[in-house]
């Protein structure tokens, strides 16, 4: 099935007329299909209901071929954005000639092409001139699947069966006809008051997407918009393959791990060799951990996304995001291992990890090859923090993401430090709006801050992660596990490691309960505290090559102690940081420096 679906898209449309199209009006329909794509973005943003969507924005929009290859996207999750094509592949092989205008699917299947079971993918084809020649697809985050636990993410159960309902791929519209059977069915399997009209919102964008590139046709004809997606998808790959003939042959290793599964299985195994061969790239991730009884798998579509966004981040942002990333790139992924689980395993946990650790081991993997760029784009966090209740306002049950409260992980590159509030993965992934969220669900935001020294230590450090505390108003009850304990986000170049995580429920209670590694639901009563600590991002380069003036910047900023500037720096500064009269001591800097340079080269030998 999988290696099916990976070749379903590989031939080229064939155009009836053997048209050919100039770079330049090629360039106007790439561009245009991008506007596309994020106007039906911002569309499900404007018009979904609820936060996760409306707020967060956690939904993504791509352009495809007739065949499923990626023709544009728009600014998003690249990890989520990648994800649609194997899903359409998939429509097309099943339905067949059965795809007809004003069609719309909808598909959620791990084991069809889908990452895991709360990313829905709503899709319309657009036909013109008689054939079907594009797909319009939008990617959300839906805030329940169904499954025995509210949320989507039963991370315990044993299959993905009980992770919720799957959609291989349905028509959701007929024809221009809304199904309201399907639809109703839907809604019948799923917790959200407001899943219905996330789900409108998906299937309208879709209704935009197609109308909007149906006007694109209209202006210049099926196989002029046919030529120009294969001379984008073909210029894409030819540049890709350019930058890899630049770097040196070798094969390249790297080994990451997770710290432990929902079961607390330790030190699952990501294994990964990349292999340059003249102007050709393969990644090979045999060697991955395979032991039957892991409780967190990523889907092969997932897996086969990350390698591609975390590829894509490394090499020149001036190269359009299309199928020629794909096309460019042998992905070798052993079926049975967590990257490409056997049918039936649960994979609503993988997604986030082992998943995000695909980026990290390509990341480390290429760093040998193209450091200056090779910036891990992942995240260390284990599951959202789900707080499930009933709200006296409304007497309805709630359940909140916690989407307010995640910030961090955010690494440095060469001459560039850590910036932000989340990494570049994350897209146009924005935050919730505290006090929104404050007026949806029945809980408060006490503290939001950066953590003093949690980020890695570098030449260019990373970014602090962030610290939250957030008290429930109501009881209620949290599902959660967390990772980034023992395997944080790593350094490059001799950069040092970001901070680690800490998720304490009930902070500063006589019962604190601090999560380590099993999944489980922890009770709370009303008035206690959530303390959220989440990690930094990694250092680039030997923190010894720091200037001690960014050093000593970052300590009037709070970035770094005073402590942490001698330890992690070799900076020495005297005077005051209440009184603002500190100052670099020059000649205790160099000696330091010099001292933790010895004892790094003895320590190394």
């Amino acid at each position: 099935m999988r290696a099916d679906l990976e070749a379903l898209g590989r031939p080229r449309p064939q155009l009836s007329g053997g048209a050919s199209v100039d770079p330049v009006t090629a360039e106007v329909i790439r561009g245009a299909m991008e506007t596309i794509s994020f106007e039906m973005a911002v569309y499900v943003s404007r018009t979904a209901t609820t936060p996760i969507l409306n707020q967060s924005n956690e939904r993504n929009a791509s352009i495809l071929d007739r065949n499923g290859r990626y023709a544009a996207v728009s600014v998003g999750v690249p990890q989520l954005m990648l994800s649609s094509s194997l899903p359409v592949r998939f429509a097309v092989e099943y339905y067949g000639d059965d795809i007809h205008p004003g069609d719309v699917f909808l598909a959620n299947d791990p084991y069809h092409g889908g990452g895991h079971l709360p990313d829905y993918n709503v899709f319309a084809p657009v036909f013109a001139e008689g054939r079907r020649v594009l797909m319009a697809s939008i990617q959300c985050h839906h805030g329940d699947t169904g499954g025995s636990v509210p949320g989507g993410y039963n991370v315990t159960v044993k299959d993905v069966w009980g992770e919720g309902l799957r959609v291989p791929v349905m028509k959701v519209s007929d024809r221009g006809s809304e199904r309201r059977d399907v639809l109703d069915m839907l809604a019948a399997n799923n917790r959200s008051a407001g899943y219905l009209g996330d789900l409108r919102a998906q299937m309208g964008a879709a209704d935009l997407g197609a109308a909007r590139l149906g006007e694109i046709l209209e202006r210049f004809g099926a196989d002029t918009v046919e030529a120009a997606v294969d001379s984008f998808i073909d210029s894409t790959k030819r540049r890709f393959r350019e930058e890899v003939a630049r770097w040196p042959d070798g094969t390249y290793e790297a080994d990451v791990f997770v710290d432990h599964d929902p079961w607390a299985n330790p030190d699952i195994h990501i294994h990964v060799a990349a292999t340059v061969d003249g102007d050709r790239l393969k990644i090979d991730f045999t060697g991955t951990d395979s032991r039957d009884d892991l409780q967190a798998w990523s889907s092969y579509g997932n897996t086969r996304c990350y390698t591609a966004s975390q590829i894509a981040a490394i090499t020149s942002p001036e190269i359009p995001k299309n199928e020629g990333f794909f096309e460019a790139i042998e992905l070798v992924v052993p079926e049975g291992c967590v990257l490409n689980p056997a049918f039936g395993k649960p994979v609503s946990a993988g997604t986030h990890h082992p998943g995000t650790e695909v980026g990290e081991a390509v990341a480390l993997a290429l760093a040998q090859v193209a450091p200056e760029r090779a910036v891990p784009q992942v995240y260390k966090t284990g599951i959202p923090t789900i707080m499930v209740g009933k709200d006296p306002r409304t007497g309805e049950s709630f359940t909140d993401h916690s989407a307010e409260v995640h910030a961090g992980y955010c690494g440095a590159a060469k001459g560039v430090d850590g910036w932000g509030m989340q990494n570049a993965s994350f897209g146009n992934l924005w935050k919730a709006t505290s006090e929104i969220n404050e007026s949806i669900f029945p809980s408060i935001q006490w503290e939001r801050d950066y953590r003093t020294d949690s980020g890695g230590p570098g030449q260019w450090r990373g970014l602090c992660g962030a610290h939250y505390v957030k008290e429930t108003r109501v009881p209620c009850k949290v599902y959660t596990y967390v990772v980034g304990m023992k395997y944080p986000i790593p350094g490059i170049a001799g950069g040092k490691p970001g901070a680690p995580n800490k998720l304490t429920i009930r902070d500063g209670s006589d019962d604190p309960f601090v999560v380590a590694h099993t999944a489980d639901w922890v009770p709370m009563e009303a008035g206690q505290r959530t303390c959220y600590d989440y990690g930094g991002g990694g250092g680039w380069g030997d923190p010894l090559d720091r200037d001690p003036q960014a050093v000593l910047d970052d300590v009037l900023d709070e970035y770094v102690s005073v402590e942490g500037a001698e330890r992690d720096y070799g900076v020495v500064l005297t005077g005051s940081l209440e009184e603002l009269t500190l100052a670099i001591d020059e000649k205790a800097t160099e000696e330091l420096r010099e001292r933790q340079r010895a004892a790094s080269v003895g320590e190394g030998l």
